[in-house]
């Protein structure tokens, strides 16, 4: 409780590493520990308020950091049925707002101007570089707020060379496909013109079925340098679905049919791609193995990560801060950033 940030998430991540739920009845259950971790929440939050007081504002930030941290926790473990996580998802966007004052790195709550002349809200964080660096446009999955994003991902980007922009989920699948992409390539011009990004170096990355939305923007705007999304498989399943009904199951085609099928919308996209396997993805390992095996042989430079879950009473929880951690990695490399936090 009386640790920094760093500290705070390796706690973090050595608790979800060996989180288990015992039948013992000494042991506490899952919804103790979400509550544990929201009242450390509180704490942290408690601790930033009399820091802020003082006049302590590195103090401060740090606090604030470690709160959300810990209400990320939190908000995997306690019931998503229940007002908990309605009280753990606002203390989440409020530890964002607090965020804005105490950051060296601008952050702001911005709209990004679209073609018909409406408007994308969205949070902007700018790199740490003193100079030009690379951005990446994040899009929550779907039922996610854009501040619940946030609040996990600062924490993980501060004080990188990188920059980022959130957008959620609903904003951009309510158009059309055709649309969509017309508003990210917004989103990126956006990105393009602040003062020190680099143009040439800005990624996508797509959570749950944002990450078949990354694919596809991916794959229309050649300006995207790196992808976390789903390779095309999304689109792929549901093209098997279709055939698997149309059609009797000894009339599918053969496997190396389905292999270049398969692979056919990867190629398309001329960047570095990343498919999250499992966890928050919509990618199933079965699936994702086979598009690295059919891309192997082919000029496709795709990577494939799984992240490490643990089975619960309300479904499987994964462990959020190393997933992030390898992903930010892997984008930093392929967008050629410096930093080392």
């Amino acid at each position: 409780m009386s640790g920094n940030l760093a500290s705070t998430r390796r706690s973090a991540t050595a608790f979800l590493d060996n989180l288990s739920f015992s039948c013992s009845p000494d042991a506490p259950d899952w919804r103790e520990w979400g509550e544990k971790w929201a009242r450390l929440g509180d704490y942290h939050f408690q601790r930033g308020t009399i820091n802020s007081a003082e006049g302590a504002v590195d103090k401060a930030r740090d606090a604030c950091l470690c709160a959300l941290t810990a209400f990320e926790v939190a908000r995997r473990l306690v019931n998503p049925d229940s007002s908990e996580i309605e009280r753990v998802s606002a203390d989440i966007e409020v530890g964002v707002q607090r965020l804005g004052s105490t950051l060296e790195q601008k952050f702001e709550k911005v709209r990004v101007e679209y073609w018909d002349q409406s408007e994308l809200s969205g949070y902007y964080l700018s790199s740490s570089a003193p100079a030009a660096a690379p951005a990446v446009i994040c899009i929550a999955k779907e039922d996610e707020p854009v501040a619940t994003l946030m609040g996990r991902l600062l924490p993980l980007v501060i004080g990188r060379n990188v920059a980022i922009l959130a957008v959620s989920h609903e904003d951009v699948s309510t158009h059309s496909s055709a649309s969509s992409k017309l508003l990210l390539s917004s989103c990126l011009d956006f990105l393009s013109g602040q003062p020190k990004v680099d143009a040439s170096r800005i990624g996508v990355y797509g959570e749950g079925l944002s990450a078949s939305i990354a694919t596809d923007f991916a794959a229309w705007d050649s300006r995207v340098a790196a992808a976390v999304c789903d390779g095309g498989l999304w689109n792929w399943a549901r093209m098997l679905a279709s055939i698997d009904w149309m059609t009797r199951v000894e009339d599918r085609p053969k496997e190396d049919a389905i292999s270049a099928r398969r692979s056919q919308q990867v190629r398309r996209l001329k960047c570095p791609i990343l498919v999250v396997a499992g966890g928050r993805g919509i990618v199933s390992l079965p699936e994702a193995i086979k598009l690295q095996q059919d891309c192997a042989t082919a000029d496709v430079d795709i990577e494939l990560t799984i992240p490490k879950m643990s089975s619960s009473p309300v479904g499987e929880v994964e462990n959020f801060l190393t997933s992030d951690d390898y992903i930010f990695r892997w984008l930093e490399h392929k967008l050629g950033s410096n930093s080392c936090p």
